[in-house]
Order: C-alpha cells, then structure tokens, then sequence
C-alpha cells in the first residue's frame, strides 16, 4: 500500500479510555474515518480505470486511418492500467503498481499523439484531468502533488505549451477541489467518530453508575441484616449478656458508620449467618437453615455468596419440584462452606447448554470473582447440592 501519513494508517486505532477500570487499552475498532479512508482507497483506482477506459474509447474513435494502430496499441495499455486499477482497488495490494500504470497511461497518450500526427483532441487532457484528481483520493498531498505536476510537465513538453495558459489553471482547479472534498469529508468522518466515542463513554458512565448505585443498595441491605439480627436476639433472649450486647451492638455500629476506618458499606466484616437469615425469609421454599461455627466474612464476599443462595433457591423453585431446602453454614478456621441441599429432580450438570448462564454466571463465575469456588453436585432424580467456598484471607 501507499507510504500514507500516521492518521491515515492508524485510523481507528488507538488508546481507549476503559470507563469501568479508569485504565486505558490499545483497541482496534472501526470507525467511521476507517470506512471513509478505505472506501476512497477502495474506489479511486476502479473509477480511474473505468473512466479513462471510457475516455479513450472516444479518444480512439477520433483517429484518422493512418494513426489508428498506434491507437490501439495504446489502448490496449489502457485496458490492462484499468485491470489493474480495479484488482489493486479491490484487493487492497500492490498500490505502487496501480499507481504506475496511471503514469504510463497519461504518458503513452501524449506521446501516441504528438508522434502519429493526429489532429488535436481533448484525449490526452481528459486522461491526464481524470488520474490527477483520482490521485487526490487515492495517494496523500506528498505524493499525489509531484506526480500530477511531472504529468502535467510531460503533457506541455510532448503536445506544446499553446494551451498552458488554461490548462493549467484548470488542472489545478480540479485537483484543488477534488483534495478539499476529500478533507471535508475526513473531517467530517473524523468528527461523527468524536461525537460517537463521546456518546459511547456516555453510556458506559451512565451504566457504571447503575451498577455502582445498585451495588450500594445491595450492601446497604446486607449490613441493615447483619444489624436486624443483632436487635433479634437480643429481643428474643431476655437474659443476654450486656457487656455481649454491647459489643455486638459496637461492631454493628462500626460497620453501618464506618468507623473501622473504611467508607460505611465497604469491605466491613459482616455475619454471614445473620444476612442469610433475611434470605431464608423472603424465599418461598421452606428452608431449614444449620450454622456451624461464626461466619465472619468481607462484606463483598458476603454479597458474593447470598447473591449465589438466591440463585440456587431460585434454581430449586423453579426446577426441582419440591418445595424444601437445606441451608448449610460451616466455617473451618478461615474456610466458610454454604451449602445448598435439595431432594428434587436433578439434573444433568455436563448437559447444560453454555448459553444458560444461571449456574456459570450467578454462581461459579461470582464466587470466583472474590477468590472463591463453586461446586454443583446433581443427578436426575437425585437432587441437587451447590457448595460455595471462600477460603478466607
């Protein structure tokens, strides 16, 4: 391909700003400068080729007698350029020999003229008019510019310099305009990418701010759990321990507050028990709920497994046709193990198709995120059991 300038190579590749990390990533992607560069690299040669053929077709037609055979000989030149031009056009390859073959076309025009002493005819002028104003689209100013001036020179030194005073004007008219089009409609290219990327980065701050807020909500309710099973027990169990209470009652404090020196709602240690409780509440299966040891975990991992409960329940109502389940809380030092136990149907894990993404993305996939891991455990008629581990740390 053409010796093209940086912006011309590299259109549509770049550093694009991630909104959701805050980094940057060196992304090719399509934009609309992209299309409009290799659309004009695309057609220029073709319509060169189909033109000029169509010029001197007419041109040939003009011949008298004694000259028609150097005619056609450079007709056939012609033709072959505008093979050329329209394989190069489409391939994308071998652009230099495209360009070339334009040089010789305009070149063995005049000189077919001036030596076969036919009358005077636009032929030669039409060839040269349309390969300079092809160029514009085709080849960058550096290279378009000194090409169409050594054309124009040869076109004066073979057919004479009678007509320089309006050929030249002309020549540079047309090129003029044909290089401004081109460069109003890159800009204008380039500005649509600007204000696409611009509503892009929109969207995706609009969307990150959703999930933030939606985040948010999420923890909120989980510490509003952690700290309405607190009052619970102490309601329900009239001989606690006061000095107990207080404590619990300081620790909930310092999460709700985040007086533990993070943002209220952040990575506070919260009861993971004491969050599946409002779980079990609000499900509609009859759910028997076994804690074995103190479940203190992260709050983003708390988050983590309740999201992956709900979607196992969810699972049991709608599939398993039972309407019982076992909840299961262990903690092994820093290991917590949540296990969701149920004697329905079943089902045939390997047999999921991967495009139903319940099980992969609401359960393994979620666990994983926060250095933990899913197992689902199922056969038909058998029920099914789903153990959620956080290792701790």
């Amino acid at each position: 391909m053409p010796t093209l300038p940086a912006s011309w190579r590299a259109a549509g590749a770049g550093r694009r700003r991630d909104t959701a990390t805050g980094g940057t990533s060196d992304v090719r992607y399509r934009t609309v400068e992209t299309a409009f560069l290799a659309a004009a690299r695309r057609l220029a040669g073709p319509v060169r080729g189909v033109g000029v053929a169509l010029i001197s077709a007419f041109g040939l037609l003009t011949m008298p007698s004694q000259a028609l055979p150097a005619g056609l000989a450079v007709f056939g030149l012609v033709l072959v350029g505008s093979a050329v031009d329209c394989w190069v056009g489409f391939s994308g390859r071998a652009a230099p020999l495209a360009l070339a073959f334009a040089v010789a076309r305009v070149v063995a025009v005049c000189v077919m003229l001036q030596c076969s002493g036919a009358p005077p005819n636009p032929w030669a002028l039409n060839v040269l008019t349309t390969t300079a104003i092809t160029l514009q689209w085709e080849w960058p100013a550096p290279v378009a510019a000194p090409v169409t001036a050594g054309l124009l020179a040869v076109d004066l030194a073979v057919l004479g310099t009678g007509d320089a005073g309006s050929l030249v004007p002309r020549l540079l008219f047309e090129c003029v305009l044909a290089r401004l089009g081109f460069l109003l409609l890159l800009r204008s290219s380039r500005r649509t990418d600007e204000v696409r990327e611009h509503r892009s980065a929109l969207a995706r701050a609009e969307a990150l701010a959703r999930a933030r807020h939606q985040r948010q909500r999420e923890y909120l309710a989980l510490l509003h759990d952690t700290a309405s099973s607190t009052f619970l027990q102490i309601a329900v169990r009239a001989d606690s321990d006061p000095a107990q209470v207080a404590r619990y009652a300081r620790h909930d404090l310092a999460i709700l507050t985040g007086a533990a020196g993070t943002p209220a709602g952040s990575d506070s240690a919260v009861d993971l028990a004491a969050s599946l409780h409002a779980v079990v509440a609000r499900s509609r299966l009859a759910i028997e709920l076994r804690r074995q040891g103190e479940a203190l975990v992260p709050a983003s991992v708390a988050l983590a497994l309740l999201r992956a409960v709900r979607e196992g329940l969810a699972n049991v109502e709608r599939h398993a046709h039972v309407d019982a389940a076992t909840l299961t809380v262990r903690t092994e030092q820093d290991l917590v193990a949540v296990t969701v136990r149920d004697a329905g149907a079943g089902f045939a894990p390997d047999e999921v198709p991967r495009s139903c993404r319940g099980i992969r993305g609401s359960i393994v996939e979620r666990m994983r995120a926060v250095g933990g891991d899913a197992t689902v455990i199922s056969a038909p008629g058998n029920g099914t059991t789903i153990r959620l581990v956080w290792p701790g740390g």
